[in-house]
């Protein structure tokens, strides 16, 4: 019989069904992901230790080019700090932008016998539907990452913690949140991705604590 509860998987292959928890976020130019340009995406993949753990790995970003035609709202630039005229940025166009992430993102994928990715983000489907609109525009065929599928932080912190304010759940995690580097594509990856690992090992101490509670009650 297939095995229905993966949460005590020991092999990241088996922990969620076969894809990889990748942690995305983007900075863009507003909220409209098919007008607004994507200006800055980083991603954290995930591995997992000996005790079924999971840790992140090292942040892998680019800023971004606007496509041709993009929206920038001057409001989101005074958030990010972004100046998308800035030549020290290292921009790179959509196209090989998408590349660099998604070449990191497959090998993680292949290392981790993983059939594919899936992303996880705070509030996701903003940083899922800015990534979709750019593999559209491109025409990439190698997107490794689930179409519509996604893990949501702000709803898992909300569960966990009972915040859903990225700061306030990532402290509430027990970690520090510097505020004057929010809004960073970088740095927001990165203490999302230490907020959901938090979360999911938090909930394999939780069920191994109650295996053990009921295996000593259990008749002999």
């Amino acid at each position: 019989m297939e095995q229905l509860n993966n949460s005590l998987a020991a092999r990241m292959a088996d922990r969620f069904r076969g894809f990889l928890p990748v942690i995305v976020d983007v900075e863009t130019g507003g909220f409209d992901a098919e007008r607004d340009a994507l200006l800055e995406i980083a991603a954290v993949t995930i591995g997992m230790d000996q005790e079924g753990n999971l840790y992140p790995h090292p942040v892998v970003s680019t800023h971004v080019e606007p496509f041709q035609g993009a929206n920038i709202d001057p409001r989101a630039l005074e958030i990010t700090g972004i100046d998308p005229e800035n030549p020290l940025r290292g921009a790179l166009e959509e196209r090989a932008a998408l590349d660099h992430i998604f070449q990191a993102v497959r090998l993680a994928v292949k290392q981790n016998e993983c059939q594919r990715a899936i992303l996880v983000g705070h509030n996701a489907a903003f940083d899922l539907g800015f990534l979709n609109a750019a593999v559209r525009r491109v025409g990439h065929k190698r997107n490794p990452f689930h179409p519509f599928s996604c893990f949501d932080t702000a709803t898992l912190s909300g569960l966990a913690y009972g915040q859903t304010v990225l700061s306030k759940a990532v402290l509430a995690a027990g970690y520090t949140f510097d505020s004057r580097e929010a809004h960073s594509a970088v740095y927001d990856a990165e203490r999302t991705a230490l907020l959901f690992c938090r979360i999911i090992n938090r909930l394999r101490t939780l069920e191994v604590l109650e295996l053990e509670r009921v295996g000593t009650m259990l008749p002999e």
